[in-house]
């Protein structure tokens, strides 16, 4: 199979996928509200996520995590309500690292061996895996059921008598007991359903520091509560209880910061999870999504990323990360293949589409992450964010366009999108914890737009709107086309300055850049607007007409989305000039012939 120029990730939240329910019953049961199985990500679906262009697959939340639902039956104890968000619980509280989520078997007693199957599927249709591992924190009551011979819990071997001690999994608070948090504005869990365990308490004595980093024994309601801090070996005074790297190593290689390790003591919780990471990737996972990676020291990641790396020198690794300061460490010293570009980029994007930013914005970026570039995941939504076509954000899935060309071509790194941006789906359920905008996460709902793509099984668009449709064919096109451009895993060259200086009627609701290789020569140019077009004659400076190579004369340009226009470009006395006609939200992608 040809190597693509470009990785494209496809975050789907496994649960919610494969749901045909249609009745989004706040607070809704399994039962009531009907949830996704591995098993729904047959051949065709899988085959038409590929067909978007698609080369890895995030499938968010497989690990088990603590929920709603009795599996007694199957040797899995219940989860109090108090610490659960949801009802079918968040993806982040994993409660048992070796199994997968039950929800999302046929028989959860075969659950393992179901996803393990949908890992093969994905394989066969030439795509690769990624699930998440959640180093920062487990759920409040981890319980590992289907630990391999010799594997201790988290938190089994703890000395409770302590806040710390270097090879405790846990920070504790000695001589208290945890109290759940003060709900707010008349939250209840479950929607104040009665439940067995609904009873305003959980037993946990003494209380452990909360994921978040709280040390209070009653964490507010907006702190992590449903989860704890693993303790890394990092004191309660922000000193560290291991070796450090030398400088010198975030010029090394994998193999290097692998041999550096060997020998050396390290923390009990590093161990647990680099063996928590080689456990997934001897079962045919391909890569990792790390969540919150920052609040994990960058030493743990140099160690545990290079034992993957030694394992399988092609894994995926995918650090959320939100600290600029820190994103080279996490790379060169972390080891990081790719980190979110979220704070940045980003949020860049979404001002513009909002009407509140200027696409004068977006260069500072670019420049500024120039030397690491290749490394800077770019996306428009995940689960943590709005959806693009939600009131809260843009209102509009069209308005999503100009950003996701910008997006998807300004770099050289992976574009991420996430399921359901393709057809618009605007979040707008009230499904039970937490509110619209974002695809809920803690409980169980139907997806509305992707559910008619997904038409009953058939993954066909056959129910989906004629907008629906138009807005798929868009991200197909265009994630095809960057999978496999040469000029877009080449280089980068602004042309939005010059025009801005230069041009009439160019102005900061436009961008436009240069891409090239050997092989390929793009011009890149989008118009952000939602209501007006806007024609001027885009111009190409010398140095830039120098650079690619080109000489005085006129040159046919193809357009790679749409084929909807065939414009010159003009080569007079080292200028170029192309006559531009944009659209509201259209985008030309031009190949120079």
């Amino acid at each position: 199979m040809e190597t693509p120029n470009k990785v494209i990730v496809y975050q789907v939240f496994t649960r919610l996928f494969g749901n045909t329910n249609t009745t989004n019953k706040p607070w809704g049961t399994l039962e009531e509200n009907g949830v996704g199985k591995f098993n729904d990500f047959t051949d065709k679906a899988l085959s038409e996520i590929k067909s978007l262009g698609v080369t890895h697959i995030w499938y968010t939340g497989v690990p088990h995590h603590a929920l709603i639902n009795d599996y007694t039956q199957y040797g899995i104890s219940n989860d109090d309500p108090e610490v659960v968000k949801g009802r079918a619980g968040s993806p982040y509280a994993v409660k048992d690292y070796y199994n997968v989520n039950p929800d999302l078997a046929e028989n959860p007693e075969t659950r393992l061996e179901e996803f393990e199957a949908l890992i093969a599927r994905t394989h066969h249709q030439g795509m690769k895996v990624i699930i998440d591992i959640v180093p920062n924190h487990v759920a409040r009551r981890y319980e590992g059921k289907s630990n391999p011979e010799g594997v201790k819990d988290f938190g089994a071997g703890d000395d409770t008598s302590v806040e710390y001690k270097t090879n405790n999994n846990f920070y504790y608070i000695p001589g208290k007991d945890f109290k759940v948090p003060a709900p707010l504005d008349n939250y209840k869990p479950l929607g104040g359903e009665a439940h067995p365990l609904a009873d305003g308490k959980f037993d946990e004595s003494p209380a452990k520091w909360t994921g978040n980093g709280s040390r209070e024994a009653q964490p507010h309601f907006h702190d992590w509560y449903e989860t704890v801090k693993v303790n890394y070996g990092i004191k309660p005074d922000g000193s560290k209880d291991f070796m450090e790297l030398p400088a010198d190593f975030s010029q090394k290689d994998y193999k290097a910061h692998f041999e550096f390790w060997q020998g050396k003591e390290v923390p009990d919780s590093w161990v647990k999870f680099k063996d928590i990471a080689l456990y997934w990737i001897e079962k045919g996972v391909d890569g990792f999504r790390y969540d919150m990676a920052e609040m994990v020291p960058v030493e743990f990641w140099s160690y545990m990323n290079s034992a993957i790396k030694m394992n399988n020198p092609d894994a995926f690794l995918l650090a959320e990360i939100y600290n600029p300061k820190e994103y080279r460490n996490y790379i060169h010293l972390g080891k990081m293949d790719y980190l979110y570009d979220k704070v940045e980029l980003y949020d860049t994007l979404k001002n513009i589409m909002q009407g509140k930013g200027s696409t004068d914005n977006i260069l500072p970026i670019q420049k500024g992450l120039a030397d690491i570039d290749k490394h800077m995941l770019h996306f428009l939504e995940n689960h943590d964010e709005q959806r693009i076509a939600s009131l809260g954000f843009a209102g509009n899935a069209e308005k999503g366009k100009p950003a996701m060309v910008v997006s998807a071509m300004i770099g050289s790194s992976p574009t991420m999108i996430y399921f359901g941006q393709e057809v618009g789906e605007p979040g707008a359920e009230k499904a039970g914890f937490g509110s619209p905008t974002r695809t809920s996460i803690f409980d169980y709902i139907g997806v509305p737009h992707h559910q008619r793509w997904m038409n009953g099984g058939k993954f066909d668009g056959g129910q989906s709107s004629e907008a629906e449709k138009s807005l798929r064919d868009f991200y197909s096109r265009l994630l095809n086309f960057t999978q496999t451009s040469p000029a877009l895993a080449g280089k980068f060259a602004d042309i939005h300055t010059h025009n801005r200086q230069n041009t009439e009627w160019y102005n900061d609701r436009v961008f436009s850049f240069v891409r090239w290789n050997e092989n390929q020569k793009l011009v890149i140019i989008t118009n952000f607007d939602a209501s007006e077009s806007y024609g001027f004659d885009l111009e190409l400076p010398s140095e830039i007409i120098k650079t690619l190579g080109l000489s005085e004369g006129e040159y046919p340009l193809s357009e790679k989305l749409y084929s909807a226009v065939n414009p010159i470009l003009k080569i007079r006395e080292g200028k170029g000039k192309v006559k531009v006609e944009l659209k509201p939200l259209e985008s030309w992608v031009l190949e120079i012939q």
